[in-house]
């Protein structure tokens, strides 16, 4: 579990540097590409071995409500747009609501489809395209995972013009095919706060230098 923590706090690191000081440099991008795939994983695995999904979820939308502000900042939106720890929040809520409807297939296909119609509708950050990719991470089996990230991927090209997102596929091939890899990474440590804050503590510090350089 720290592996993709550790992981997915790193290339989403490079990703907003990219984004604020580097929007030109399509290579701080590609690298950025892996990081949601890798918080999916991670939340999903943190779904299924928490005692407390209540407590969970609440958590998390507290995350989503503190983010919004530096998300702000540090991306200097004027917009309603809306950052994606809200969005892992839905996606997580969606996981808890097919649970409790196991078994019921018509209101499960119903409930996902009115939840991705909402992330479509209003500006959340990934949208529906993270609630696909946690389903996957949650459902499919290994190799399946794969075959579907692409399929979500190449919809994401035609539906969105998301080009770059191709390159998200390397962190499931990486989570899938190379489980040594990942397992050598454990010798990692993180403290539990660190990873409840990254998002908007780094936010908040990209903020702080990007303005000071660039009021």
């Amino acid at each position: 579990m720290i592996r993709i923590q550790f992981l997915a706090m790193l290339t989403m690191l490079i990703d907003h540097i990219g984004v604020v000081w580097h929007p030109d440099d399509t290579a701080w991008r590609i690298i950025g590409r892996l990081a949601l795939p890798f918080y999916v994983y991670a939340m999903v695995t943190g779904y299924s071995r928490t005692r407390d999904v209540t407590r969970y979820l609440t958590r998390v939308g507290l995350l989503a409500i503190i983010s919004q502000l530096p998300y702000h900042l540090a991306f200097r939106t004027h917009g309603l747009e809306i950052n994606v720890i809200a969005t892992l929040f839905f996606c997580l809520l969606t996981m808890l609501l097919l649970d409790l409807l196991k078994g019921k297939m018509m209101a499960s296909v119903l409930t996902t489809a009115a939840i991705i119609v909402l992330l479509e509708a209003l500006p959340f950050d990934y949208g529906g395209y993270a609630l696909l990719l946690m389903l996957i991470y949650r459902y499919a089996t290994p190799h399946m995972m794969v075959l579907l990230h692409l399929a979500i991927n190449v919809f994401s090209i035609f539906y969105k013009g998301w080009t770059l997102q191709l390159f998200s596929l390397l962190s499931t091939l990486w989570i899938v095919y190379m489980p040594d890899l990942m397992r050598s990474m454990d010798r990692i440590r993180m403290p539990r706060f660190l990873w409840r804050s990254f998002y908007p503590l780094h936010l908040l510090i990209i903020a702080i230098i990007s303005y000071t350089i660039n009021p």
